[in-house]
Formats: structure tokens, C-alpha cells, sequence
């Protein structure tokens, strides 16, 4: 039987009220800032490609009558966006409506709002303290501190990501988890497991929280260099606030034969996985072949922010209608 109340929505008016302040709040930081607003598309050519995210297809007719084309609901106004910088646009932001298949959850919607901005001329530090002003200005929070990845996880999950062997990553998961329940993970798959299981909870009993240096095999579409003990380590940061992983930044990506070898290596993974495998973006390829500018760029959950505001543990508290409402 359907349920007589399901026309409802899930978020307060309350909430509603706030999200609009938080959209106002948002657009004025940036309107400060000189930072132009833009808009990208929201169906796009191509998919996301990196393994730990699934895009949602999508079947259209842009002829009627004529064959099908496949398209793909954007995970990210990422790589439009950077068509926009390589154009010459400058700085930009977006309030963009984004899609990820697979993800449900009291934090995550198949369908959530992304604010997405690129700064010519910074770096990943340079944007952490752009980052850490909205963020605290939004929240009225103190101001986050800084902690290398290696440093967290050597005191909250009691390994070095960096000198442990793959087989000593895997058993300190085993700990928590029964190895039936991840059969062939790989290195940062186990990674990723003790962030979730040892590093995140520890977090919500701290401050608002960057992590930094992440190993360079999560790099994703960072810069790479090398720490001090010559490991090399991504240009790649994310903001925790109360445990939630509220943006994931860095300091771009400029070269396009290296951005073609990550897409390639992509693929692999993706193929290793059974995963539907992405074609390159051949347009993001030639927009970095004639000059994005260096710069750093960050991704932030505007549902999960508002969260926070609110004090709520739940995404369809800030939703007018989450997934199964839609």
C-alpha cells in the first residue's frame, strides 16, 4: 500500500528557510571575492571515471527519430568548469545539482547539491584558507586545523599508509572486519576502510579538521610531489567537521598527457572492478593542451554544510524530497 504521506516533504520549513540563507550567504562570500558565478551542463558526454564513483546514465533522443544516445547525469561540473578556465574565464564558482549512482544514505542522496569554484593562481593552501573562511564563517566555527593524512593515521588507526606493507594494511582491517566482507580489495581500498572505521569517528570528537598529503595513488586529479621522507603525496585536501567529510580540494591538474595516463589508469581499475569503463574526455584533453591556467579547485556538499547548521545526522532532514519522495 503506498503511504498516504509521501507527497510530504522530508525537510522542515525551518530547513527550506536556511538553505535559502545558505544559497544568499554563499553567493555574497563570492560576489565579495570578484569570483564569477557560472552555470555548466547537467547531461553530459561523458561520465566519471575515477573507480570510487558511479554515474548515472541516461538514454536521449536529441532528434526525435533519430537513434539513441548515451549520456551521463555529471558526478561534477569538474570538467566543464575547466573548459570554462582554459577559455579564460578566471575564477568562477557553481551551485550545481549533481548525481552519483549507489549512493543512499543518512549523508549521501543519489541527487545533492555541489559547490564547485576554481582559483587561477592559488594552491592547495592558498584555497584551504578560502575554504576554511566560508566554512567557518557559515558555521560560526573555529578555524580548522591542519593535519597531514600520514600523521592521522598513525595515531587513529596505528599504521603508516606510506611504510606498511599491503599485507599489514590488510590485518589491521581485519581487526574490525570480517575478510569475507572485502574479498581482493586493494591498497587503498584498505586505506579507505580505516579512514571510515578508525580516522572519522576520532575526528567527530575534534575540531573542524583539513587532512592533507594524501598517498599520490589517491591523487584523483591533483598535483603530485614528494614529502620529506620522499614519499610522494598528492597536492589533494578534505575538510572534516564533526567527522563529516564536508569538500575534497587540490591544486590542479595542468599537464594533459598526464591527465590522459590517469584516465587510462582509470579504466584499468575500473575494468579489474566489472565496471562500466569511461571514455577520455576529449575536450577536457584539448582544453588543458592549450592552457588551463595553474590553479587549485574544490569540491563542497552544500546538503551536508547545511547539516551541520541544522545539527541533524540525517541528508533527508535538509532535502525537500530525497530519492525515494522524488
Amino acid at each position: 500500500m503506498t503511504d498516504v504521506a509521501a507527497w510530504r516533504p522530508t525537510a522542515s520549513r525551518e530547513a527550506l528557510e536556511s538553505r535559502a540563507r545558505q544559497l544568499a550567504w554563499v553567493r555574497g562570500f563570492f560576489a565579495q571575492r570578484g569570483v564569477l558565478e557560472v552555470e555548466t551542463p547537467v547531461l553530459g558526454h561523458h561520465g566519471a571515471s575515477d573507480l570510487n564513483i558511479d554515474s548515472v546514465r541516461a538514454c536521449v533522443l536529441p532528434v526525435a527519430a533519430a537513434p539513441a544516445t548515451t549520456a551521463w547525469l555529471q558526478t561534477s561540473p569538474e570538467y566543464h568548469m575547466k573548459r570554462l578556465l582554459a577559455a579564460g574565464s578566471g575564477p568562477i564558482f557553481q551551485v550545481a545539482r549533481v548525481f552519483r549512482d549507489g549512493e543512499r544514505g543518512n549523508r549521501h542522496n543519489p541527487e545533492f547539491s555541489l559547490l564547485e569554484w576554481y582559483r587561477p593562481d592559488f594552491d592547495d593552501r592558498d584555497l584551504m584558507d578560502e575554504v576554511a573562511r566560508l566554512v567557518s564563517g557559515w558555521l560560526e566555527c573555529e578555524w580548522p586545523e591542519i593535519h597531514s593524512y600520514r600523521d592521522v593515521m598513525r595515531r587513529y588507526a596505528g599504521i603508516d599508509p606510506f611504510a606498511a606493507t599491503d599485507r599489514e594494511i590488510a590485518r589491521r582491517c581485519e581487526e574490525w572486519l570480517d575478510p569475507a566482507e572485502f574479498p581482493g580489495m586493494a591498497r587503498d581500498g584498505y586505506l579507505d576502510l580505516l579512514m571510515s572505521y578508525c580516522v572519522e569517528p576520532a575526528l567527530r570528537r575534534s575540531g573542524p579538521t583539513f587532512i592533507t598529503h594524501y598517498p599520490a595513488s589517491q591523487a584523483a586529479l591533483a598535483r603530485v610531489s614528494t614529502d620529506g621522507d620522499g614519499y610522494p603525496v598528492a597536492h589533494r585536501f578534505e575538510l572534516y567537521v564533526n567527522g563529516i567529510e564536508l569538500c575534497n580540494g587540490y591544486w590542479e591538474l595542468t599537464d594533459p598527457d598526464e591527465q590522459a595516463r590517469r584516465f587510462a589508469a582509470d579504466n584499468a581499475a575500473r575494468k579489474r572492478a566489472g565496471k562500466v569503463e569511461m571514455p577520455a574526455d576529449q575536450n577536457l584533453l584539448a582544453a588543458l593542451a592549450a592552457g588551463m591556467p595553474c590553479c587549485a579547485g574544490v569540491a563542497l556538499g552544500l546538503d551536508r554544510l547545511l547539516m551541520l547548521k541544522l545539527g541533524t545526522r540525517d541528508i533527508a532532514d535538509v532535502l525537500a524530497f530525497p530519492f525515494e519522495r522524488a
